[in-house]
Protein backbone atom coordinates (compact mmCIF):
# COMPACT_ATOMS: atom_id res chain seq x y z
CA UNK A 1 0.00 0.00 0.00
CA UNK A 2 1.25 3.11 -1.23
CA UNK A 3 2.69 5.86 1.33
CA UNK A 4 -0.12 8.65 0.34
CA UNK A 5 -2.88 6.19 0.65
CA UNK A 6 -2.06 6.18 4.81
CA UNK A 7 -4.41 8.24 6.26
CA UNK A 8 -2.43 10.77 8.48
CA UNK A 9 1.11 9.19 7.82
CA UNK A 10 3.64 11.55 6.18
CA UNK A 11 4.48 10.85 2.63
CA UNK A 12 8.23 9.31 1.80
CA UNK A 13 7.75 11.80 -1.52
CA UNK A 14 7.87 14.93 1.14
CA UNK A 15 9.30 14.77 4.16
CA UNK A 16 9.44 10.43 5.37
CA UNK A 17 13.67 10.83 5.65
CA UNK A 18 13.52 7.41 7.96
CA UNK A 19 11.86 5.85 5.38
CA UNK A 20 13.97 2.54 3.97
CA UNK A 21 16.03 2.55 0.73
CA UNK A 22 15.19 -0.54 -0.84
CA UNK A 23 12.84 0.58 -3.36
CA UNK A 24 13.75 -1.76 -6.36
CA UNK A 25 9.85 -2.39 -7.30
CA UNK A 26 9.17 1.36 -6.84
CA UNK A 27 11.94 3.19 -8.81
CA UNK A 28 10.88 0.48 -11.89
CA UNK A 29 7.29 1.97 -11.63
CA UNK A 30 8.26 5.56 -11.00
CA UNK A 31 10.66 5.57 -13.97
CA UNK A 32 8.14 3.73 -16.52
CA UNK A 33 7.23 6.14 -19.29
CA UNK A 34 3.50 6.96 -18.92
CA UNK A 35 1.09 5.17 -21.38
CA UNK A 36 -1.42 7.44 -22.52
CA UNK A 37 -3.06 8.37 -25.66
CA UNK A 38 -4.02 11.56 -23.90
CA UNK A 39 -0.92 12.86 -23.00
CA UNK A 40 0.26 12.14 -26.04
CA UNK A 41 -2.07 14.71 -27.87
CA UNK A 42 -1.47 16.86 -25.15
CA UNK A 43 2.43 16.70 -26.46
CA UNK A 44 2.07 16.47 -30.38
CA UNK A 45 -0.40 19.81 -30.10
CA UNK A 46 1.80 21.47 -27.81
CA UNK A 47 4.79 20.66 -30.15
CA UNK A 48 2.26 22.56 -32.91
CA UNK A 49 1.75 25.23 -30.83
CA UNK A 50 5.64 25.89 -30.32
CA UNK A 51 6.29 25.81 -33.66
CA UNK A 52 4.19 28.32 -34.96
CA UNK A 53 5.33 30.41 -31.92
CA UNK A 54 8.94 29.90 -33.53
CA UNK A 55 7.78 30.90 -36.89
CA UNK A 56 5.92 34.36 -35.57
CA UNK A 57 8.73 35.08 -33.73
CA UNK A 58 11.39 34.54 -36.98
CA UNK A 59 8.50 37.28 -38.30
CA UNK A 60 9.44 39.67 -35.31
CA UNK A 61 13.13 39.15 -35.69
CA UNK A 62 13.03 39.66 -39.58
CA UNK A 63 11.04 42.36 -39.48
CA UNK A 64 11.73 44.44 -36.44
CA UNK A 65 10.06 45.27 -33.05
CA UNK A 66 8.09 47.92 -34.48
CA UNK A 67 5.35 44.93 -35.65
CA UNK A 68 4.87 44.99 -31.59
CA UNK A 69 2.73 47.39 -29.84
CA UNK A 70 5.66 48.55 -28.35
CA UNK A 71 6.65 52.53 -28.40
CA UNK A 72 9.01 55.16 -26.93
CA UNK A 73 5.92 55.79 -24.58
CA UNK A 74 5.35 52.32 -23.60
CA UNK A 75 8.48 49.91 -23.97
CA UNK A 76 7.88 47.12 -22.18
CA UNK A 77 4.48 45.36 -22.91
CA UNK A 78 3.13 41.69 -22.73
CA UNK A 79 6.45 39.86 -23.42
CA UNK A 80 7.37 41.40 -19.89
CA UNK A 81 3.78 41.32 -18.17
CA UNK A 82 4.15 37.62 -19.16
CA UNK A 83 7.80 37.22 -17.39
CA UNK A 84 6.56 38.65 -14.04
CA UNK A 85 3.37 36.33 -14.23
CA UNK A 86 5.41 33.02 -15.04
CA UNK A 87 8.41 33.90 -12.34
CA UNK A 88 5.21 34.06 -9.78
CA UNK A 89 4.03 31.04 -11.07
CA UNK A 90 6.96 29.10 -10.56
CA UNK A 91 7.36 30.01 -6.90
CA UNK A 92 4.82 27.64 -5.67
CA UNK A 93 5.77 24.64 -6.76
CA UNK A 94 9.25 24.63 -5.47
CA UNK A 95 8.22 26.75 -2.24
CA UNK A 96 5.59 23.93 -1.47
CA UNK A 97 7.64 21.17 -1.96
CA UNK A 98 10.95 22.98 -0.05
CA UNK A 99 9.22 24.69 2.82
CA UNK A 100 8.23 20.91 4.59
CA UNK A 101 11.86 19.52 3.86
CA UNK A 102 13.32 22.60 5.13
CA UNK A 103 11.20 23.34 8.41
CA UNK A 104 10.84 19.63 9.11
CA UNK A 105 6.86 19.56 8.19
CA UNK A 106 4.55 17.46 7.17
CA UNK A 107 4.39 17.37 3.37
CA UNK A 108 1.05 17.26 1.35
CA UNK A 109 1.71 13.84 0.55
CA UNK A 110 3.46 12.75 -2.64
CA UNK A 111 3.09 16.34 -4.96
CA UNK A 112 6.50 16.97 -4.28
CA UNK A 113 8.34 16.12 -7.10
CA UNK A 114 5.32 17.12 -9.79
CA UNK A 115 5.43 20.56 -8.23
CA UNK A 116 9.45 21.33 -8.53
CA UNK A 117 9.11 20.42 -11.94
CA UNK A 118 5.75 22.67 -12.70
CA UNK A 119 8.25 25.18 -10.95
CA UNK A 120 11.06 24.77 -13.58
CA UNK A 121 8.80 24.43 -16.75
CA UNK A 122 7.32 28.30 -15.89
CA UNK A 123 10.77 28.96 -14.77
CA UNK A 124 11.99 28.08 -18.90
CA UNK A 125 8.51 30.22 -19.71
CA UNK A 126 9.86 32.94 -17.87
CA UNK A 127 13.16 33.19 -19.46
CA UNK A 128 11.64 32.73 -23.04
CA UNK A 129 9.78 35.61 -22.80
CA UNK A 130 12.35 37.62 -21.70
CA UNK A 131 14.64 36.41 -25.22
CA UNK A 132 11.24 37.25 -27.12
CA UNK A 133 11.67 40.74 -25.68
CA UNK A 134 15.36 41.57 -26.25
CA UNK A 135 14.59 41.65 -30.16
CA UNK A 136 17.98 40.00 -30.85
CA UNK A 137 18.79 37.01 -28.94
CA UNK A 138 22.10 36.78 -30.43
CA UNK A 139 23.07 40.00 -28.34
CA UNK A 140 22.30 37.90 -25.41
CA UNK A 141 26.26 37.81 -24.78
CA UNK A 142 26.66 41.30 -24.05
CA UNK A 143 24.00 41.40 -20.89
CA UNK A 144 27.59 39.68 -19.72
CA UNK A 145 30.62 41.35 -21.65
CA UNK A 146 29.18 44.50 -20.51
CA UNK A 147 27.15 44.05 -17.51
CA UNK A 148 26.52 46.67 -14.98
CA UNK A 149 26.16 44.90 -11.61
CA UNK A 150 24.55 48.35 -10.66
CA UNK A 151 21.59 47.85 -12.05
CA UNK A 152 18.72 45.40 -10.97
CA UNK A 153 17.99 44.22 -14.45
CA UNK A 154 21.63 42.07 -14.05
CA UNK A 155 20.80 40.94 -10.89
CA UNK A 156 17.04 39.08 -12.10
CA UNK A 157 19.22 37.80 -15.01
CA UNK A 158 21.87 36.28 -12.54
CA UNK A 159 19.26 35.35 -9.15
CA UNK A 160 16.76 33.50 -12.57
CA UNK A 161 19.61 31.42 -13.73
CA UNK A 162 20.74 30.44 -10.47
CA UNK A 163 16.95 30.10 -9.81
CA UNK A 164 16.25 27.69 -12.42
CA UNK A 165 19.46 25.37 -11.87
CA UNK A 166 18.76 25.30 -8.07
CA UNK A 167 15.31 24.06 -9.12
CA UNK A 168 16.61 21.34 -11.63
CA UNK A 169 19.12 20.24 -8.83
CA UNK A 170 16.75 19.99 -6.25
CA UNK A 171 14.05 17.57 -8.34
CA UNK A 172 17.61 15.66 -9.23
CA UNK A 173 18.44 15.60 -5.12
CA UNK A 174 14.58 14.22 -4.74
CA UNK A 175 15.09 11.63 -6.75
CA UNK A 176 18.80 10.38 -5.92
CA UNK A 177 17.06 10.21 -2.18
CA UNK A 178 14.20 8.14 -2.79
CA UNK A 179 16.98 5.84 -4.84
CA UNK A 180 19.35 5.94 -1.53
CA UNK A 181 22.27 7.78 -3.50
CA UNK A 182 21.11 11.35 -1.77
CA UNK A 183 21.18 11.72 2.05
CA UNK A 184 18.02 13.53 3.81
CA UNK A 185 20.49 15.87 5.28
CA UNK A 186 21.56 17.00 2.18
CA UNK A 187 18.38 17.02 0.54
CA UNK A 188 17.52 19.19 3.37
CA UNK A 189 20.01 21.73 2.67
CA UNK A 190 19.06 22.02 -1.11
CA UNK A 191 15.39 22.93 -0.07
CA UNK A 192 17.09 25.46 2.20
CA UNK A 193 18.82 27.28 -0.35
CA UNK A 194 16.08 26.71 -3.01
CA UNK A 195 13.85 28.43 -0.80
CA UNK A 196 15.84 31.62 -0.07
CA UNK A 197 16.79 31.64 -3.97
CA UNK A 198 12.67 31.66 -4.46
CA UNK A 199 11.97 34.59 -2.13
CA UNK A 200 15.12 36.26 -3.79
CA UNK A 201 14.10 36.07 -7.47
CA UNK A 202 10.66 37.57 -6.97
CA UNK A 203 11.79 40.19 -4.89
CA UNK A 204 15.15 41.16 -7.49
CA UNK A 205 12.12 40.99 -9.78
CA UNK A 206 9.84 43.85 -7.92
CA UNK A 207 12.93 45.78 -7.59
CA UNK A 208 13.39 46.38 -11.13
CA UNK A 209 9.76 47.98 -11.13
CA UNK A 210 10.13 49.70 -7.84
CA UNK A 211 12.94 51.22 -7.86
CA UNK A 212 12.15 53.80 -10.73
CA UNK A 213 11.37 57.05 -9.24
CA UNK A 214 9.80 57.80 -12.58
CA UNK A 215 6.75 55.82 -12.00
CA UNK A 216 4.43 56.40 -9.31
CA UNK A 217 2.41 53.03 -9.46
CA UNK A 218 5.48 50.90 -9.28
CA UNK A 219 7.96 53.43 -7.07
CA UNK A 220 7.02 51.75 -3.48
CA UNK A 221 8.89 49.85 -0.97
CA UNK A 222 5.97 47.17 -0.96
CA UNK A 223 6.26 46.19 -4.07
CA UNK A 224 8.83 43.20 -3.22
CA UNK A 225 6.87 41.62 -0.52
CA UNK A 226 3.66 41.67 -2.46
CA UNK A 227 5.37 40.14 -5.68
CA UNK A 228 6.09 37.40 -3.27
CA UNK A 229 2.58 37.25 -2.08
CA UNK A 230 1.28 37.05 -5.49
CA UNK A 231 3.95 34.82 -6.26
CA UNK A 232 2.66 32.66 -3.78
CA UNK A 233 -1.11 32.99 -4.41
CA UNK A 234 -0.83 31.90 -8.12
CA UNK A 235 1.60 29.16 -7.67
CA UNK A 236 -0.05 27.34 -4.84
CA UNK A 237 -3.13 28.23 -7.21
CA UNK A 238 -1.57 26.33 -10.13
CA UNK A 239 0.17 23.28 -7.75
CA UNK A 240 -3.47 22.66 -6.71
CA UNK A 241 -5.23 22.72 -10.24
CA UNK A 242 -2.25 20.41 -11.43
CA UNK A 243 -2.96 17.77 -8.73
CA UNK A 244 -6.38 17.86 -8.65
CA UNK A 245 -6.35 17.03 -12.81
CA UNK A 246 -3.50 14.56 -11.98
CA UNK A 247 -5.23 12.33 -9.39
CA UNK A 248 -8.68 12.48 -11.58
CA UNK A 249 -6.20 11.10 -14.68
CA UNK A 250 -4.79 8.44 -12.25
CA UNK A 251 -1.41 9.71 -12.00
CA UNK A 252 -1.56 10.65 -8.93
CA UNK A 253 -2.99 9.57 -5.74
CA UNK A 254 -3.42 12.06 -3.16
CA UNK A 255 -5.71 11.92 -0.37
CA UNK A 256 -8.26 14.79 -0.26
CA UNK A 257 -6.56 15.95 3.21
CA UNK A 258 -3.99 17.52 1.60
CA UNK A 259 -5.74 18.84 -1.56
CA UNK A 260 -7.74 20.41 1.60
CA UNK A 261 -4.66 21.72 3.01
CA UNK A 262 -3.58 23.19 -0.33
CA UNK A 263 -7.02 24.54 -0.29
CA UNK A 264 -6.30 26.77 3.02
CA UNK A 265 -2.59 27.55 2.44
CA UNK A 266 -4.43 29.55 -1.02
CA UNK A 267 -7.44 31.13 1.18
CA UNK A 268 -4.83 32.55 3.60
CA UNK A 269 -2.46 33.79 0.78
CA UNK A 270 -5.21 35.64 -1.16
CA UNK A 271 -6.01 37.42 1.88
CA UNK A 272 -2.70 39.12 2.82
CA UNK A 273 -1.94 39.46 -1.12
CA UNK A 274 -5.68 41.76 -0.83
CA UNK A 275 -4.24 43.19 2.80
CA UNK A 276 -1.16 44.37 0.97
CA UNK A 277 -3.30 46.00 -1.89
CA UNK A 278 -5.34 47.31 0.27
CA UNK A 279 -2.55 49.17 2.33
CA UNK A 280 -1.15 50.20 -0.70
CA UNK A 281 -4.46 51.91 -2.22
CA UNK A 282 -4.89 53.56 0.60
CA UNK A 283 -1.18 55.05 1.01
CA UNK A 284 -1.65 56.11 -2.63
CA UNK A 285 -4.92 57.99 -2.72
CA UNK A 286 -5.30 59.05 0.75
CA UNK A 287 -3.09 62.33 0.93
CA UNK A 288 -4.22 63.11 -2.73
CA UNK A 289 -1.87 64.46 -5.69
CA UNK A 290 -0.10 61.63 -8.23
CA UNK A 291 -0.97 59.09 -5.53
CA UNK A 292 -4.72 59.81 -5.97
CA UNK A 293 -4.49 59.64 -10.13
CA UNK A 294 -2.79 56.22 -9.67
CA UNK A 295 -5.88 55.30 -7.55
CA UNK A 296 -8.31 56.78 -9.70
CA UNK A 297 -6.50 55.01 -13.04
CA UNK A 298 -7.22 51.40 -11.47
CA UNK A 299 -10.57 51.87 -9.82
CA UNK A 300 -12.02 54.15 -12.63
CA UNK A 301 -10.30 54.47 -15.75
CA UNK A 302 -8.53 52.26 -18.35
CA UNK A 303 -7.65 49.43 -16.29
CA UNK A 304 -10.91 49.39 -14.10
CA UNK A 305 -11.70 46.00 -15.40
CA UNK A 306 -8.51 44.36 -14.40
CA UNK A 307 -8.60 45.82 -11.20
CA UNK A 308 -12.03 44.63 -10.29
CA UNK A 309 -11.92 41.08 -11.71
CA UNK A 310 -9.15 40.82 -9.86
CA UNK A 311 -10.39 41.64 -6.31
CA UNK A 312 -13.72 39.92 -7.22
CA UNK A 313 -12.16 37.17 -8.54
CA UNK A 314 -9.68 36.57 -5.92
CA UNK A 315 -12.31 37.46 -3.20
CA UNK A 316 -14.56 34.49 -4.23
CA UNK A 317 -11.33 31.97 -4.77
CA UNK A 318 -10.81 32.98 -0.87
CA UNK A 319 -14.12 32.32 0.11
CA UNK A 320 -14.36 29.33 -1.88
CA UNK A 321 -11.33 27.99 -0.50
CA UNK A 322 -12.04 28.80 3.64
CA UNK A 323 -15.48 27.36 3.29
CA UNK A 324 -15.47 23.99 4.04
CA UNK A 325 -19.24 23.02 2.28
CA UNK A 326 -17.05 24.80 -0.72
CA UNK A 327 -14.40 22.85 -0.81
CA UNK A 328 -15.27 20.20 -3.61
CA UNK A 329 -12.31 19.54 -6.31
CA UNK A 330 -14.63 21.22 -9.32
CA UNK A 331 -15.16 24.47 -7.09
CA UNK A 332 -11.18 24.43 -5.90
CA UNK A 333 -10.19 23.73 -9.65
CA UNK A 334 -12.38 27.31 -10.21
CA UNK A 335 -10.82 28.75 -7.32
CA UNK A 336 -7.12 28.63 -8.47
CA UNK A 337 -8.35 29.53 -11.95
CA UNK A 338 -9.56 32.42 -10.27
CA UNK A 339 -6.35 33.43 -8.54
CA UNK A 340 -4.32 32.87 -11.50
CA UNK A 341 -6.18 35.04 -13.82
CA UNK A 342 -6.39 37.53 -10.63
CA UNK A 343 -3.03 37.54 -10.53
CA UNK A 344 -2.12 38.01 -13.80
CA UNK A 345 -4.83 41.17 -14.16
CA UNK A 346 -2.80 42.40 -11.27
CA UNK A 347 0.41 42.75 -13.56
CA UNK A 348 -1.61 43.90 -16.44
CA UNK A 349 -2.38 46.84 -14.09
CA UNK A 350 1.19 46.76 -12.34
CA UNK A 351 3.22 47.50 -16.28
CA UNK A 352 0.59 48.91 -18.32
CA UNK A 353 -0.35 51.44 -15.61
CA UNK A 354 2.80 52.43 -14.97
CA UNK A 355 3.18 53.90 -17.99
CA UNK A 356 -0.80 54.78 -18.56
CA UNK A 357 0.23 58.10 -15.77
CA UNK A 358 2.48 60.61 -18.29
CA UNK A 359 5.54 61.67 -16.85
CA UNK A 360 6.37 63.73 -20.01
CA UNK A 361 5.03 67.25 -21.36
CA UNK A 362 5.21 66.84 -24.57
CA UNK A 363 2.77 69.64 -26.86
CA UNK A 364 3.94 68.65 -30.13
CA UNK A 365 1.77 65.58 -31.83
CA UNK A 366 2.49 61.99 -31.21
CA UNK A 367 4.08 59.64 -34.22
CA UNK A 368 4.17 56.17 -34.89
CA UNK A 369 7.06 56.11 -32.53
CA UNK A 370 5.76 57.60 -29.63
CA UNK A 371 3.08 55.42 -29.13
CA UNK A 372 1.17 52.64 -30.37
CA UNK A 373 -1.56 54.26 -32.23
CA UNK A 374 -0.01 57.59 -32.82
CA UNK A 375 -3.44 60.14 -33.09
CA UNK A 376 -3.20 64.00 -31.67
CA UNK A 377 -1.49 65.03 -28.76
CA UNK A 378 0.06 63.25 -25.68
CA UNK A 379 -3.33 64.04 -23.58
CA UNK A 380 -5.13 61.96 -26.71
CA UNK A 381 -2.34 59.11 -26.43
CA UNK A 382 -3.13 58.68 -22.48
CA UNK A 383 -7.05 58.91 -22.73
CA UNK A 384 -7.45 55.19 -23.44
CA UNK A 385 -4.65 52.08 -23.01
CA UNK A 386 -1.73 53.21 -24.10
CA UNK A 387 -0.79 50.11 -24.96
CA UNK A 388 -2.64 46.93 -26.68
CA UNK A 389 -0.69 43.89 -27.80
CA UNK A 390 -0.43 43.04 -31.59
CA UNK A 391 -1.45 39.91 -33.19
CA UNK A 392 2.18 38.88 -33.41
CA UNK A 393 2.79 39.51 -29.83
CA UNK A 394 -0.33 37.15 -28.33
CA UNK A 395 1.18 34.77 -31.29
CA UNK A 396 4.69 34.39 -30.13
CA UNK A 397 4.17 34.49 -26.14
CA UNK A 398 1.48 31.65 -26.52
CA UNK A 399 4.32 29.89 -28.52
CA UNK A 400 6.79 30.43 -25.72
CA UNK A 401 3.74 29.11 -22.91
CA UNK A 402 3.17 25.97 -25.42
CA UNK A 403 7.03 25.66 -24.54
CA UNK A 404 6.60 25.33 -20.84
CA UNK A 405 3.31 23.11 -21.04
CA UNK A 406 5.43 20.98 -23.25
CA UNK A 407 8.30 20.85 -21.07
CA UNK A 408 5.81 19.81 -18.29
CA UNK A 409 3.90 17.07 -20.33
CA UNK A 410 7.04 15.64 -21.57
CA UNK A 411 7.87 15.49 -17.59
CA UNK A 412 4.96 13.74 -17.25
CA UNK A 413 5.99 11.08 -19.87
CA UNK A 414 9.62 9.76 -19.19
CA UNK A 415 10.50 11.28 -15.60
CA UNK A 416 9.79 9.46 -12.26
CA UNK A 417 7.53 12.32 -11.05
CA UNK A 418 5.39 10.31 -9.64
CA UNK A 419 5.45 9.22 -6.09
CA UNK A 420 7.75 5.99 -5.07
CA UNK A 421 5.80 3.29 -3.06
CA UNK A 422 7.65 1.47 0.34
Amino acid sequence: MSEYMQGGALANDDLDFSAPRGRDHAAERSTAAVKSPALNVAIGVSAVAVLAGLALWFMQLTGGMVQTAMRNLDSWGLYITGFMFFVGLSAGGLIISSVPKALGIRGFGGISKVAVFSSIACTVVAIGLVVVDMGQPFRVWELFVYSNLGSPLMWDIIVLATYLILSCVYLWAQIQTERGKVSAVALRIVSVIALVTAVLVHSVTAWIFGLQQGHEMWHTALLAPWFVSSALVCGTALVMAVVIGLRRAGYLEVEQENVVRLAKLLGAFVLVDLYFFGCDLLTEGFPGGAGAEVVALLTQGPLAPYFWFEIIGCAACAVICLTPALRRNGLLVAASLLAIAGIFCKRVQLLVGGFQITNLDLPFAMNSMSVTYADGTLADAYANLVYWPTPLEFGVTLGVVALGFLIFFLGLKFLPLRPTEK
